[in-house]
């Protein structure tokens, strides 16, 4: 009897530390105790389109940041299947607002491709790669590191950027994503399922990922090995998951809109904001 009641002293006392810890990344005392909400601070923005030469190809950008004059943290915004259109735009200058010089580029455009392809053309990557070396060229940039921002499709491009082109070593600080592709699109059926592409194994940055609960089964499978395998190899990956919302509560249109996807949505890019900054501080 006693050693059944020392187990139950045990469990109940590990149960309560791993409460404690699980929710020491969202919680807030001072709302808790004081009822203090924090302050959001919105920058009005300016923004102009412009154009970068990759691989002998015009890629067009929308190049997105605060009208009041100063250097911000640069974020590379990186759109997926859907392409640039004028919703993903949207959040682009979401993200701006939050004081960030955001270049976000067309690489469907540049390319003749319409929106939401089916097949992965790895050349794509090299636009995007070209995309992190132009917004780094500009003038008004707090940092020599930018963060990158990006969501369905657009994880994988990010993704093979850091990785593959070697680039997060010197050029990159941080890794967000929303329900990130973190498969080759072109890989097998199965793979699309049971396994996350190679590179999440060799990516090296802080991690940031935000899915709804209702994400694509195939899809969050996928997403939450990969961010094990990353907190198995000491990378601070962090996975937030939203109740109520699926795939797109980003930028889902007014007239599919919820509530639900509102408050995910304000939630994250403020999350994303705090992170880019905590990450890019000094770099």
């Amino acid at each position: 009897m006693r050693s059944v009641i020392i187990f139950l002293v045990l469990l109940n006392s590990s149960t309560a530390i791993f409460a404690a810890e699980s929710r020491s990344w969202w919680w807030d005392n001072l709302w808790w105790n004081d009822g203090t909400l924090p302050a959001v601070k919105n920058y009005s923005l300016q923004s102009k389109k412009i154009e970068f030469i990759s691989h002998g190809k015009k890629i067009p950008a929308l190049l997105i940041q605060p009208k009041q004059k100063g250097n911000y943290y640069p974020v590379l915004f990186q759109h997926g299947r859907r392409g640039l259109d004028s919703i993903v735009e949207k959040h682009a200058r979401r993200l701006a607002a939050r004081g960030f010089i955001v270049l976000a580029a067309d690489i469907y455009k540049g390319n003749f491709i319409d929106p939401y392809p089916i097949k992965h053309d790895y050349e794509l990557e090299k636009d995007v790669n070209m995309a992190l070396t132009t917004l780094l060229k500009q003038k008004n940039i707090k940092s020599k590191k930018a963060c990158l921002y990006s969501h369905t499709r657009g994880g994988y491009y990010t993704l093979k950027v850091a990785v593959t082109y070697k680039r997060q070593l010197n050029d990159i600080g941080c890794y967000i994503a929303y329900y990130p592709h973190w498969q080759d699109p072109n890989a097998p059926e199965p793979l699309q399922v049971y396994s996350y592409a190679k590179e999440i194994d060799k990516l090296a940055l802080p991690v940031l990922v935000f899915i709804g609960n209702k994400e694509q089964y195939h899809r969050r499978r996928v997403i939450e090995s990969s961010i094990k395998t990353l907190k198995n190899n000491k990378i601070k990956a962090r996975l937030i998951i939203y109740p109520g919302v699926g795939r797109g509560f980003d930028f889902r249109p007014e007239n599919l809109r919820t509530f639900a996807d509102d408050l995910a949505s304000k939630d994250a890019i403020q999350r994303a904001a705090n992170f880019i900054r905590e990450h890019l501080s000094g770099k």
